[in-house]
């Protein structure tokens, strides 16, 4: 394991691996650009008039263009806390227009996630390209580590994840992911009805002896082996 990545797990279990409280900011990884349906952009505004309902906060990757941007105006703009957490190599060319919010500017990628994780209380994937599949991918796996116990949700817009989902169905059906470990997230077609999914979720995750909540993996019942 890079030495990087190590200290990010490191950074994410210090920051609240040990348990899980209410919900009051969500990390939204998404794509910088609109992508080619008109609803992907509706579910990134969607989703960010939702978060400003139920009184959420947000973090993400702090681009201004594409769903990035989308989600994050419509928290702006609905009166909440937005955080956005950016390399300073990738300023120019995710950052081309007006920041919204709080902008935090980190040193690389690694960073960006840690600081991303360390802020957030649940994580929400909508479409996106290989940087958004990647940290979904890694905040799952850290889930199953047990690096954290925070719930993680896939925003499945017009089924734009559907291959991915059943790439996760044939890991199981080949043994190289345990079944439990296959429901670590959750998934739905709207933000509404993932946002409910995710909050029911954090209130369910089981407390251990010291009245904490356990860690990611131990909670859903997950061996922790590596893929």
């Amino acid at each position: 394991m890079e030495a990087s990545a190590k200290e990010d797990q490191e950074k994410a279990a210090e920051s609240g691996g040990s348990g899980q409280g209410p919900v009051r900011a969500v990390c939204v990884f998404c794509g910088s650009r609109p992508g080619n349906r008109p609803s992907f952009s509706a579910a990134a505004l969607d989703l960010g008039r939702q978060l400003v309902e139920r009184k959420l906060d947000l973090v993400y990757g702090g681009g201004s263009g594409g769903l990035m941007g989308l989600v994050s105006k419509a928290v702006h703009d609905g009166g909440r806390h937005v955080l956005g957490v950016i390399p300073s190599a990738l300023l120019p060319e995710e950052v081309p227009g007006e920041t919204l919010g709080e902008v935090k500017v980190v040193r690389d990628m690694h960073e960006r996630k840690s600081e991303m994780a360390k802020h957030s209380d649940a994580f929400i994937a909508l479409p996106g390209g290989y940087g958004t599949i990647e940290e979904l991918l890694e905040i799952i796996t850290w889930a199953q580590l047990g690096i954290h116990s925070k719930p993680v949700g896939l925003l499945n817009v017009d089924g734009y994840y559907n291959s991915l989902l059943s790439l996760f169905d044939k890991g199981v059906e080949e043994g190289f992911i345990d079944d439990a470990a296959r429901n670590i997230f959750v998934v739905a077609d709207t933000a509404g009805e993932l946002l409910t999914k995710l909050t029911a979720a954090a209130a369910a995750a089981p407390v251990d002896d010291d009245g904490g909540r356990k860690k990611g993996a131990a909670a859903a019942g997950v061996k922790r082996k590596r893929s």
